[in-house]
């Protein structure tokens, strides 16, 4: 069956472009999916545990083989708990404003957890492989701006490019965006809408 961790990278709930449009696809899948299960995680409210010094330890020691301490292990499950959690879903939506032209830092905050050598993603003589091909994504993203292609601006966004390089590097590739952008322009409610409508006939089909 389905899964759907449905992951909110916004503060702003009501007032937030990218939930709105993320939550209209959600509720459009839920409806079309009904007895699948929908999980949502904030990560304003989520207390993320810190990727501090014993967290980093705890992970080379695991590279080079070595014994972790007592609280090493203690922390170490922190982050396993997390991985195992993103692990049991199939379905992944994202709810992304762009801050300074990236993502918001809960958000990085969660990657770093959770793209751990041997859970998400692997090492071979090839080189790296993702861990989950299974699993798809569906990412919405708010900004002020607009960042179209081909224009000198597309520079600046490493919102989309930088989530959907990580998602492929855990071998989350099946990947659709849906961008309200221009949020602090005279085309956002327009913008908006076009989202809006995007999100309900993907839902559809995801």
């Amino acid at each position: 069956m389905n899964r759907v961790l449905y992951i909110k990278a916004s503060p702003r709930e009501g007032r937030s472009h990218s939930i709105a449009v993320a939550d209209a696809f959600v509720d459009a899948w839920k409806q079309a999916n009904p007895a699948a299960e929908v999980k949502v995680k904030n990560l304003f409210e989520a207390n993320l545990p810190p990727f501090d010094g014993a967290k980093v330890q705890a992970k080379y020691n695991l590279l080079h083989g070595k014994d972790h301490s007592a609280e090493q292990k203690q922390a170490w499950n922190e982050v396993e708990n997390l991985i195992e959690e993103f692990k049991s879903f199939n379905r992944f939506v994202f709810a992304v404003p762009m801050w300074n032209f990236s993502i918001p830092y809960p958000l990085k905050q969660y990657i770093d957890l959770i793209v751990q050598p041997g859970y998400t993603f692997g090492m071979n003589e090839k080189g790296y492989f993702g861990m989950m091909k299974d699993a798809k994504a569906l990412t919405v993203y708010a900004s002020g701006g607009e960042y179209p292609a081909g224009n000198p601006l597309e520079t600046y966004n490493f919102q989309s490019t930088y989530l959907k390089s990580v998602l492929g590097f855990m071998g989350i590739t099946d990947v659709t965006e849906i961008g309200t952008r221009g949020t602090l322009m005279d085309s956002r409610e327009a913008n908006k809408k076009q989202a809006l409508n995007e999100a309900r006939e993907i839902a559809k089909t995801f």
